[in-house]
């Protein structure tokens, strides 16, 4: 009984739910930059280096010609899909860069966030220190 007191508990609190809705909003947003590089940056790309879709970047291991991955693929053939690897590089790049900016902009509001105006308290090291050369200078 007490261990379902425990996970209730834990279950309601305020982080684990903030890590849920993170998770579902992370999967979404995975979605989306799949989309953004299969959909409209990778087209492009493969344009300029003449027409080729990087998705049927392979290379055949147990022999054979195919000329699209999923005819290598419905043949049975092993293959080695560098093209689907690029294209996941960049999918990580564009999330890695997102989550920065992200990370940038929250960090720029916390510094907004600290009063300048309010006198930051020096360590206290350094008060004992000017207190002890206040009391030399008071014997002298």
């Amino acid at each position: 009984m007490k261990i379902i007191q425990e996970f209730q508990k834990f279950a309601v609190k305020g982080n684990a739910i903030d890590l849920a809705v993170g998770v579902i909003i992370g999967a979404a947003f995975g979605k989306i930059v799949t989309s953004l590089v299969n959909d409209l940056i990778m087209p492009p790309l493969g344009l300029l280096i003449g027409g080729i879709d990087f998705s049927n970047f392979f290379f055949t291991l147990s022999g054979g010609h195919f000329d699209t991955l999923e005819a290598a693929k419905a043949a049975g053939a092993t293959t080695l899909n560098y093209g689907l690897f690029i294209n996941t590089v960049v999918q990580f790049l564009i999330v890695a860069w997102a989550i920065f900016i992200v990370v940038r902009q929250i960090n720029k509001l916390e510094r907004k966030k600290d009063d300048p105006a309010s006198p930051v308290q020096p360590p206290r090291q350094e008060v004992l220190l000017a207190e002890i050369r206040d009391l030399l200078k008071e014997k002298a």
